[in-house]
């Protein structure tokens, strides 16, 4: 009689090409080695993926931002790398989307809009994923356009931590929701921090602007710390800053997981009357813009355990509350 064959996982984790630092880093803090795949482009700007070692029966993770100047490439490539994995007989797939792009048309604001959201989600469901794991999404349903598995991790801790690091005196401390759709992790922060909540509300007078028109709560005299989940072009956030030092807050901070970083953000927020602004390498900061008062937190180390945990059937919610590790 022959022996059972005995069955061994594999791990194998990628990078695609928007954010390979932070997939250098997540590969280090797991003591391993990112895998090898050739990504390149042919002469029309088509994408080529292909792995150039073999990945049949592993559990592989692929690592992409969909985010940076050429967004749409970056999700093409991470549909690509998907679909040559399946076609390898990877066992399962899980893509690692440190930032969710199209996440903010998660519903239909006016007539005739898509939700595109929802749409990228088909996408990486047909091309072969069978798990996600991601951080702060633009809002928590688009965990329910998949169909599978999503591990929905948040940067909070990581940015209570820094500013924790400060020594601010909670008594004089407030943390500010930029509108009512981010009042529920605000108040999570706050409740970190030992700190005052602040909330105001943001209209949109046209296609990605946006006017502060009331703010609920004490900000007088107050350190306060602005908590969103993206800064794009920093319009938004440059007239929370405002509204809060007109309404006599001592002094500003800002924090988002998202550097986005479009257009003129760079040259608004280094205008703009706040100390800090406090980001994630969710997306690239260049090193030139980390000199002045942009702070960038690695999340390497949380998506490291939450891959972990993944491949060894553990527990995600420990990464967040140890009490319902169960």
């Amino acid at each position: 009689m022959s022996e059972p064959i005995q069955m061994t996982k594999t791990l194998a984790v990628f990078s695609g090409s928007a954010n390979p630092e932070l997939g250098n880093q997540i590969a280090e803090e797991l003591g391993i080695s990112l895998g090898n795949v050739k990504l390149e482009k042919f002469a029309n700007g088509e994408i080529y993926a292909r792995y150039m070692e073999t990945v049949r029966g592993a559990d592989v993770f692929i690592i992409q931002s969909v985010a940076g100047e050429h967004v749409n490439d970056t999700l093409m490539e991470l549909l690509i790398m998907v679909d040559a994995a399946k076609r390898a007989s990877a066992r399962t797939i899980t893509a690692v989307v440190a930032h969710y792009g199209y996440s903010r048309q998660d519903r239909k604001a006016a007539a005739r809009e898509p939700i595109t959201a929802k749409l990228v989600a088909d996408l990486l469901t047909v091309a072969g994923v069978t798990r996600i794991i991601t951080i702060d999404l633009h809002q928590g349903q688009i965990q329910g356009f998949f169909d599978m598995p999503v591990n929905h991790l948040t940067a909070l801790d990581l940015l209570a931590d820094y500013f924790k690091s400060k020594n601010f005196d909670p008594a004089n401390l407030c943390v500010v929701s930029p509108d009512l759709g981010r009042a529920k992790a605000a108040k999570k922060l706050a409740d970190i921090m030992g700190a005052d909540l602040a909330i105001m509300h943001k209209g949109r007078p046209k296609h990605n602007q946006a006017e502060i028109t009331a703010l609920i709560g004490d900000v007088e005299g107050k350190i306060c710390i602005l908590n969103d989940d993206m800064i794009d072009t920093a319009g938004s956030l440059v007239a929370a800053i405002d509204t809060l030092k007109n309404n006599g807050a001592d002094k500003v901070y800002a924090c988002a997981t998202h550097p986005v970083f479009s257009g003129p953000a760079y040259e608004r927020l280094e205008n703009a009357p706040v100390e800090e602004v406090v980001v994630c390498n969710t997306i690239p900061v260049p090193l030139e813009r980390q000199t002045g008062k942009i702070k960038v937190v690695s999340v390497a180390p949380l998506f490291a355990r939450a891959i972990n945990n993944v491949f060894s059937n553990g527990s995600i919610s420990v990464l967040f509350d140890p009490d319902f590790a169960l």
